[in-house]
């Protein structure tokens, strides 16, 4: 969530009656949450859709450098790689890592696996450190 914020994140927030609640957490070097996605997020049969793919990886993301940084962040650019399907109605685990930081701009990566560690997304993006 963000620093002042009222808490309404799509991905994380606690107040957004129709959002994820996803809740991250420190994870060695990266931070992880795990999520079953029910059907309501399905694009293909029994398979999340990928936008929602999408916003799972750049969440965790943000997340991390709000966690690492205490600083708030926007996604300058996102690269997503769909290795294979991503069920619903199954356990995922999100995590997202730091690779390096220039300045204001932090290089992350971010996964989403099932529960047997099958990669089903991978995602490299550049994040610019923000003031709002």
């Amino acid at each position: 969530m963000a620093k002042g914020g009222d808490d309404y994140c799509f991905g994380c927030g606690k107040n957004n009656p129709i959002g994820l609640h996803l809740n991250f957490q420190p994870d060695g070097e990266k931070v992880s949450a795990t999520k079953t996605l029910s059907r309501e997020y399905e694009g293909y049969t029994d398979v999340v859709h990928g936008g929602i793919v999408s916003l799972l990886l750049d969440e965790a993301m943000g997340n991390y450098i709000q966690k690492i940084y205490d600083k708030q962040a926007m996604t300058g650019r996102i690269e997503i790689r769909y290795r294979h399907p991503t069920p619903v109605e199954q356990e995922l685990k999100i995590s997202a890592w730091q690779e390096s930081r220039r300045k204001n701009v932090l290089a992350m990566k971010a996964s989403v696996e099932t529960a047997d560690g099958t990669v089903t997304a991978e995602a490299t993006s550049k994040f610019v450190l923000v003031s709002l």
